[in-house]
């Protein structure tokens, strides 16, 4: 008895390490953020109009999209992985998962969600779905290694998510969808310049160009934050000069955007890693408060 009960507490924690496995190359934490920007796109777009059953498979879909695009990036990025100390431990370098299982599942997960969107929901969410998914792991992967240019071309799928939302509700573009659309895109530069200064000089290691000054940590790096953040602000009061949203959430979206700018002018002054942490999770803060903010402004 007691080999067997060993035995079912191997075999279970098999499982729970594959678990874990496959938690990592989806970056489960990552896409649960994405999945809910898409969330928010979708709920404002309904207006109220949603069932639970296509709720459920909405989120099913943008999960397994989004896992499909990080798992394929990792593929690519397997072997540059290795050499940095926070993505040294993921299973593809680690060789706790080969090559052509991560393709494997990859593949399941994008055909999955985009099959999702395309027959319960519409052909436009799908092909936006493909886009995503293409363009990230493609174009920008691959183009991280050679210039800056990278966080632009990165910031289209990144904020693909909020327009796929609204599409997949109203089942066409709208004036709010390209307006979420243009927040989470002008939100992406501080918020992934701030992470590329605190990891820079892990990322270094593996030969990725980041920031937008090639010398890295500059007073030039730092000053895109802060005027990406001043072409911000105005955009994300779109929402009240459409009447899409009142004055409850715009004087919210304005405090973030005031205090979102601040943490970059700090970045500005003094130029250091604990001013970039600041200003990294500023960013993680930013982006749910405005977008809940809008939304509930809208109930």
């Amino acid at each position: 008895m007691s080999e067997i009960k060993t035995l079912k507490l191997n075999v279970a924690s098999m499982i729970i390490a594959k678990l874990k496995d496959y938690g990592q190359l989806a970056k489960f934490r990552l896409s649960l953020l994405v999945v809910f920007s898409s969330l928010i796109g979708f709920l404002i777009a309904a207006n109220g109009e949603w069932q639970w059953p296509q709720l459920i498979l909405f989120l099913v879909g943008g999960f397994l999209v989004t896992a499909s695009s990080n798992a394929l990036n990792q593929v690519i990025e397997k072997d540059f992985d290795r050499l940095m100390n926070r993505t040294m431990k993921r299973p593809l370098p680690d060789e706790r998962m080969s090559v052509m299982e991560a393709l494997l599942a990859a593949g399941i997960f994008a055909v999955g969600g985009i099959l999702i969107f395309l027959l319960y929901f519409n052909q436009l969410s799908a092909i936006l779905s493909a886009l995503a998914l293409l363009t990230y792991a493609f174009i920008y992967t691959p183009l991280k290694r050679f210039s800056s240019v990278a966080v632009f071309v990165g910031a289209i799928p990144g904020a693909l998510p909020l327009l796929i939302g609204v599409v997949s509700a109203s089942g066409s573009f709208t004036a709010i969808g390209v307006a979420l659309f243009a927040i989470q895109f002008l939100w992406q530069f501080p918020h992934f310049w701030a992470i590329a200064w605190v990891s820079h000089d892990d990322y270094a290691k593996a030969g990725y160009h980041l920031l937008p000054d090639k010398n890295g940590r500059t007073k030039f790096s730092a000053l895109q934050n802060v005027l990406y953040i001043l072409a911000l602000i105005p955009v994300s009061l779109v929402p009240l000069w459409f009447g899409f949203a009142g004055w409850i959430s715009a004087i919210i979206v304005l405090l973030c955007g005031i205090l979102f700018l601040f943490q970059a002018m700090m970045l500005y002054k003094e130029c250091s890693v604990a001013a970039a942490r600041k200003l990294m999770f500023g960013s993680f803060f930013y982006l749910p408060i405005v977008l809940l903010a809008i939304y509930l402004d809208r109930i």
